[in-house]
């Protein structure tokens, strides 16, 4: 059984910095694309390959860093000088077709989320 489970939310400041996780367990991690979505939404925020090749949505560009432990099986979102319109439930989700990474229909396994919480 895939399980996707996701830590390192909380209530941050403005201009703060998060580090979320998410470890897998279930699957063959090096084999997936992982990314990071945002709210009921699934707004995309952040992806990576297989191969380490990294996508980021516009708003978290330059603030925002995605990355993977095949070792540990686990993906991490590094995120600094958060904003409040970061706020939300922010899921971990995988995806073995390696296409698409931006749109959450092509992932077929999903974490509970954690949540994220920036104060003005």
């Amino acid at each position: 059984q895939v399980q996707l489970v996701e830590s390192g939310g909380g209530l941050v400041e403005v201009g703060g910095s998060l580090r979320l996780s998410c470890a897998a367990s279930g699957l063959t991690f090096s084999e997936y694309a992982m990314g990071w979505f945002l709210g009921k939404e699934r707004e995309f925020v952040a992806a990576i390959s297989w191969s380490g090749k990294t996508y980021y949505t516009d708003s978290v560009q330059g603030r925002f860093t995605i990355s993977r432990d095949n070792a540990k099986n686990t993906v991490y979102l590094q995120m600094n000088n958060l904003k409040p319109e970061d706020t939300g439930d922010y899921y971990c989700a995988a995806d073995v077709t390696g296409t698409g990474l931006s749109s959450s229909r092509g992932y077929s396994h999903w974490g509970q989320g954690t949540q994220v919480t920036v104060s003005a």
